[in-house]
């Protein structure tokens, strides 16, 4: 098992790091590798500083913005089956995924999954990965107790970097199909 104490203790990781290291705390990350269209998605679940799960796939024909919103989607299904009512930070270091979660999403679900026209046009673009949203919306609607906040990427935070390289395994993993 993978602790990640002394990520919660050091001055120099404070940066979207909690100040304890009690409780559940999932760390999640997506990839993408352009040339090839393959993507990667994984979480890595802690409790009390220790590993207890993880999750990891990939994908054909995706982009980097849809491996990490399927992370996250992924991650509050684990948390929703395994841990329900239960206190839960979802660690992700994609401002894509941390500006969606807590404040487009509710903007886009009023607005029936569309962006605001600019000029205050009356015609609505649906947002990119609509399905997506919608099915990440359904998850964190489920628990109010889930928080999604932001960490510093590729910075040594360990559960980041262990969802990282989780991440590109499940992008490799398509390479043999």
């Amino acid at each position: 098992m993978t602790g990640i104490a002394n990520e919660f203790s050091s001055p120099a990781m404070t940066v979207g790091l909690p100040e304890t290291q009690h409780g559940f705390h999932v760390f999640v990350d997506g990839c993408y590798e352009p040339g090839s269209g393959r993507g990667g998605w994984a979480f890595v679940v802690y409790r009390d500083a220790a590993e207890i799960a993880s999750g990891f796939g990939g994908a054909e024909d995706s982009a980097n913005n849809s491996m990490e919103l399927t992370a996250v989607l992924r991650a509050a299904i684990w948390i929703n089956s395994e841990a329900s009512g239960e206190p839960a930070t979802i660690w992700s270091d994609s401002v894509y995924a941390i500006k969606g979660c807590n404040s487009w999403r509710h903007i886009w679900k009023n607005n029936g999954w569309k962006k605001s026209s600019p000029n205050g046009n009356a015609r609505r673009r649906t947002i990119a990965n609509a399905e997506l949203w919608k099915a990440v919306d359904l998850q964190l609607s489920q628990n109010g107790l889930v928080t999604i906040a932001w960490c510093k990427g590729h910075s040594g935070i360990a559960g980041n970097e262990r969802a990282d390289a989780l991440a590109d395994k499940g992008r490799l993993s398509l390479r043999g199909a």
